[in-house]
């Protein structure tokens, strides 16, 4: 047999009657040299039935049929069927084309393609006829069996999907503490309005003590620009301290730090599971409780001073009136003029030379509390701020925080000081207040014993001080309060021997953060 009896495929087709396929593209097809050589002998069948066998066998087909051109088999499974009619269509074989069909023939309904035999000898004549085919039912049963082997890997694959989405499923839940999709999303939204909507800084840094996430607030606070997000906290220029409570690795309750502008409480936890993971800051701004605290200090000075004018005025009206009684009425009137006119003199000083109310109230006080340690406060004459001169953008607040700070601090200086040599000297507070030129300047000068010029930077670092444990925030204070207002601080030496501090405000378009 030649390659037209086992090169041919079986097209596909089913039922009971005859179904032709289209012939396939090409021209003629081969010739078999075998197939043609046994028709033309005796006996064929005894050649062409082991060969058409051996081929049933080797292509794993139903069946192999080879035919004459009448229709007669030569070979076929079943010994009997041979001599018997091909049960099947051969016409178009005869005209030596290779068709496909679904027929029911004698092994019962089978897809076969016929395919004819050429005899080179013949001049190409078709001298035989060769079927192979598979039946319907051996194709069903390859097809169930490949369904089953189909539906095992998928039924495979999706108890493998399962228990792997089970395994994820459960991590996930347990790194979410038990939180589907629905409450992640919900709490996300809870998240950033939270986040965007609290006044309190918010601050995470991750474990190479970078910013992880910072909240309108913090960059605030801190005066941060919008791209800190991915900074080193060493990278973001903030003062020493505050940079190294951010890094601490331990926790910090309620440390109180200064930035240019604020006073900043911070709050900080690391994060840690095993090893440090990070740490989470929180920041509250103290700037206006302090504010407020420092005019809560000024207001008691003013208590202070009023209770001690109060008592001096009650020793002078008993005076007057032991005078009266011992009836000196003139020394009486005299005593009472002097005394009026030395209290009067002071407070016209003042309100004639600043016309600003708080300002003229809070070195009124000043001055009362100063006399009761020993120190005269002078104003200078050279001070004058008129009426309306100040902007309503500078705040009165700022204003006494620097001037109440700045007038403490002398005072202090002034009764602890001592003159050249070891020689006692008169103490006195000298203050200027003047609004000029566009530019607001408050200028206080003491009697003590003046600042070290090394020092003069280190002077506003909080918890510097020359007094006792635990102070040290008020030039700091001023400071924060200048810069708020785009203003400039300076130390110099005292015409009298003690420290100066000038204070420069515009007035023209001061810059205040609220």
């Amino acid at each position: 047999m030649g390659r037209d009896a086992h090169s041919a495929p079986p097209g596909a087709g089913g039922g009971g009657r005859a179904r032709r396929g289209a012939p396939p593209p090409g021209g003629p097809p081969p010739d078999s040299p075998s197939v043609a050589e046994a028709a033309r002998s005796k006996d064929p069948t005894a050649r062409l039935q082991p060969y058409a066998e051996k081929v049933r066998r080797d292509t794993n087909v139903t069946f192999v049929t080879i035919m004459d051109t009448h229709g007669v088999r030569w070979a076929h499974p079943d010994p009997r069927q041979i001599g018997a009619t091909y049960l099947g269509h051969i016409k178009p074989a005869l005209r030596g084309r290779i068709f496909a069909e679904t027929y029911t023939g004698t092994l019962g309904s089978s897809v076969r393609v016929v395919a004819p035999v050429r005899d080179d000898r013949a001049g190409g004549r078709i001298t035989a006829l060769v079927s192979a085919g598979i039946t319907v039912d051996t194709i069903s049963a390859q097809v169930r069996r490949q369904l089953l082997a189909l539906l095992g890997v998928a039924a495979a694959a999706l108890a493998l999907g399962g228990l792997c989405a089970y395994v994820i499923n459960a991590r996930l839940r347990r790194h979410t503490h038990g939180m589907n999709a629905d409450e992640l999303s919900r709490m996300h939204d809870y998240h950033q309005a939270a986040l965007h909507g609290v006044r309190e800084g918010l601050l995470m840094l991750d474990g190479g003590r970078r910013i992880a996430l910072i909240n309108d607030g913090g960059r605030e606070l801190l005066g941060l620009p919008e791209d800190s997000v991915g900074r080193y906290v060493s990278d973001l220029g903030l003062p020493p301290a505050l940079t190294g409570a951010l890094l601490a690795t331990e926790p910090r309750v309620d440390e109180l730090h200064l930035t240019a502008e604020r006073v900043v409480v911070v709050n900080t936890s690391p994060v840690s599971s095993g090893e440090q993971r990070g740490t989470v800051v929180t920041l509250r701004d103290h700037t206006e409780l302090q504010a407020l605290s420092g005019e809560l200090d000024s207001v008691r000075g003013f208590a202070e001073a009023l209770r001690s004018q109060a008592h001096e005025a009650a020793n002078r009206l008993h005076a007057v009136v032991s005078l009266i009684e011992l009836g000196r009425e003139d020394e009486a009137v005299d005593f009472a003029t002097a005394e009026l006119e030395l209290a009067q003199a002071l407070t016209d000083q003042v309100v004639g030379a600043v016309a600003e109310p708080v300002l003229a109230a809070l070195l009124l006080g000043k001055a009362a509390q100063a006399n009761e340690r020993g120190v005269e406060l002078v104003l200078a004459p050279d001070s004058r701020i008129d009426d309306g001169v100040l902007p309503p953008g500078l705040p009165a607040r700022d204003l006494v925080t620097i001037l109440g700070n700045l007038i403490d601090n002398a005072t202090d200086a002034a009764a602890e000081g001592v003159g050249h040599g070891g020689a006692p000297r008169s103490a006195r507070v000298t203050v200027t207040a003047r609004a000029d030129g566009g530019e607001l300047t408050l200028r206080v000068a003491d009697t003590g014993a003046g600042l070290d010029p090394a020092a003069a930077e280190e002077v506003f670092r909080r918890g510097w001080s020359t007094k006792a444990q635990g102070r040290g925030l008020g030039l700091a204070l001023v400071r924060q309060a200048a810069r708020r207002n785009a203003g400039t601080v300076e130390i110099s030496a005292a015409p009298d021997g003690g420290a100066e501090f000038t204070i420069r405000l515009p007035l023209a378009t001061p810059t205040t953060t609220p």
